[in-house]
């Protein structure tokens, strides 16, 4: 907690924040705007801000617009959210370090506010088991593209490696040709063969298909 300076509330409506005024009182230092304009950030302060539901124009998730470009640059969470209206997924995956839901006790929003300052995140247990599940579920799909993937490196011989990388860097059949000193036809029979094993079926699709293992082939040819 001692990291943070100061608490800021964007809070756009005529009633009185209450959790700025609960914070307050037990000694964190806090500042509540109600104009978008005065969230001009100081440099040498390192602030937290929540950004109230109420009041703010909202995105197609429920998420006030300014939060979308605050997070990019400082730490923000979102309170006086109600449930129906926010996509909770989206919040988590969007960067915000928690939700503040008006329903619940100010006790409980008190002892969400100090979990953020201590750098945790505040959101609901199922909503944080459902999107970690996803993003685990993306990792296992990404491992397994990677194993067929390198199964598909395995097979191509050195030449054929060589010949993509001239290819991806823009070289045609003849200047390939002259620069490994063999003929046109039989560049044509390699580059057969690299489509063949990338089931590339032109050009276009195998220098796709070698932006996605351009650290490999630049490696090989600093070895070869």
């Amino acid at each position: 907690m001692s990291k943070i300076d100061e608490i800021v509330f964007l809070h756009q409506v005529a009633s009185p924040c209450h959790l700025a005024i609960l914070a307050d009182s037990i000694g964190l230092k806090t500042r509540v705007v109600s104009d978008i304009e005065q969230l001009e950030t100081d440099t040498n302060k390192r602030c937290f801000y929540l950004v109230s539901q109420q009041g703010a124009a909202l995105d197609n998730n429920g998420i006030p617009l300014v939060a979308t470009q605050l997070v990019k640059h400082v730490p923000v969470a979102l309170y006086q959210v109600e449930r129906e209206r926010l996509n909770g997924e989206a919040a988590l995956l969007g960067g915000f370090c928690g939700l503040l839901f008006l329903e619940e006790r100010m006790d409980l929003l008190l002892t969400g506010l100090r979990k953020m300052l201590a750098d945790e995140l505040w959101f609901d247990r199922p909503l944080l088991s459902k999107v970690f599940r996803h993003l685990v579920s993306k990792v296992e799909v990404s491992q397994d593209l990677t194993t067929e993937s390198a199964e598909t490196l395995e097979v191509l011989t050195n030449r054929e490696k060589t010949i993509i990388q001239l290819v991806s860097s823009g070289a045609r059949n003849k200047e390939i040709a002259n620069k490994l000193s063999i003929s046109e036809h039989t560049v044509k029979a390699h580059i057969s063969s690299i489509f063949r094993k990338t089931q590339a079926r032109n050009r276009v699709e195998l220098l796709r298909w070698a932006q996605s293992f351009q650290s490999h082939l630049d490696l090989f040819a600093l070895t070869h």
